[in-house]
């Protein structure tokens, strides 16, 4: 299963629904916490392009945030993304 990664803040609700959304389908994200250092979020608005959070990546692909993620997973997408 190719890693996904999920950029967080503590406190974003987004971030949450986006976490329990992969796990309800066995996808344990690699979080990274963009408040713990400024390289954390340097690196993910290099990577996104976008300032918010939650950014999620599945390998090298950026997805987007939550509503990109429940899009997906709607369209049944994201079991593809998983296992290229």
């Amino acid at each position: 299963m190719t890693q996904v990664t999920i950029y967080t803040t503590a406190h974003c609700p987004y971030c949450v629904s986006a976490k329990r959304l992969l796990s309800s389908k066995g996808v344990i994200p690699y979080e990274i916490n963009v408040e713990e250092s400024p390289r954390h979020l340097a690196e993910m608005m290099q990577r996104s392009q976008r300032r918010t959070v939650p950014q999620i990546f599945v390998g090298d692909v950026h997805i987007g945030g939550f509503d990109d993620l429940a899009s997906l997973v709607d369209k049944g997408r994201l079991e593809a993304l998983l296992h290229a």
